[in-house]
């Protein structure tokens, strides 16, 4: 069995970074910075350890371990988008681009487990002996962290919430006449082969589901206005539809394999993978080194 674990990095410049949290009470009154340029920041200035400990991860495994960044394939990628879809960021461009990093490296290797850079190995478990990729794609969903829509507001919801692709994937499946019932995808960790990934059809009628995004910015006939100002382009929204409107069969994976690092305090023992949502890698240190 050829298996591959993977991540990618790019360095967004600061003028491309979109500030998308920048109605919220406590950035617009610049008591804190906005959460990209914070990403930004401690990305960089972890770079070498982030990079480290998934080699050291893959190594110990007896996997390749590849990282992509800025180069050739990057350019033409983000080049092909921009001039087709003017209206996506940077951001929106590099996610998608995981996803096409997916399927060219589901051609080479039987089994491929992608790691966001800010998702931290913490210990040498084996995750293609755990997860039986056979059975399906293996991700997180954060159906946790949807708010009904009375509790949305600027200042509980932004286009990045989950709250945001819930109802953004919601109405894309009612468009779409299928049923609206669907899972917050985080694409943070994803395990896959390209059997699953070929069921999954990502990039087919790509420039049509955008469109269909493009639209519902502006009108659904399923949610309110006021809802439509969180949604947009975001590569997991697309993804969720995927799924239901292929019939893809899922593993969701629990805590231990996708910890979902945010407001919390400290990392536990028992993980396995951290995704440090929070860019709090000092903390994720300290728990490695002790």
């Amino acid at each position: 069995m050829k298996r591959v674990i993977f991540s990618f990095y790019i360095d967004i410049p600061k003028e491309e970074l979109d500030i998308f949290d920048k109605e919220l009470p406590i950035i617009k009154n610049k008591k804190a910075l906005p959460i990209n340029l914070i990403t930004k920041n401690r990305l960089k200035k972890h770079y070498v350890r982030l990079l480290i400990q998934k080699q050291a991860y893959a190594k110990k495994l007896g996997y390749d371990f590849k990282l992509f960044e800025y180069g050739p394939d990057w350019i033409l990628f983000e080049q092909k988008l921009k001039r087709e879809h003017p209206y996506l960021t940077t951001y929106n461009i590099v996610n998608f681009y995981k996803i096409h990093l997916l399927y060219e490296l589901a051609k080479q290797y039987d089994e491929v487990l992608y790691l966001d850079f800010d998702v931290v190995p913490m210990q040498n478990i084996d995750f293609f002996e755990h997860w039986d990729l056979t059975k399906g794609i293996a991700v997180l969903n954060n159906n946790d962290r949807v708010l009904v829509p009375e509790n949305v507001t600027d200042s509980s919801t932004t286009i990045r919430s989950p709250t945001a692709k819930f109802y953004n994937a919601q109405a894309m499946l009612f468009e779409k006449g299928l049923s609206t019932k669907n899972d917050v995808i985080n694409t943070g960790i994803v395990g896959a082969n390209a059997e699953h990934l070929n069921k999954l059809a990502y990039f087919k009628d790509f420039d049509k589901n955008l469109k269909l995004m493009t639209d519902l910015t502006k009108e659904s006939d399923l949610h309110p206005p006021r809802l439509l100002k969180y949604f947009g382009w975001d590569n997991e929204t697309l993804f969720a539809v995927k799924i239901k409107e292929n019939n893809v069969p899922i593993l969701w994976l629990d805590e231990n394999w996708h910890y979902f690092f945010s407001n919390q305090k400290h990392v536990p023992q028992r993980v396995i993978l951290c995704h440090a949502i929070n860019k709090d890698f000092d903390t994720v240190w300290r728990v490695l080194d002790a």
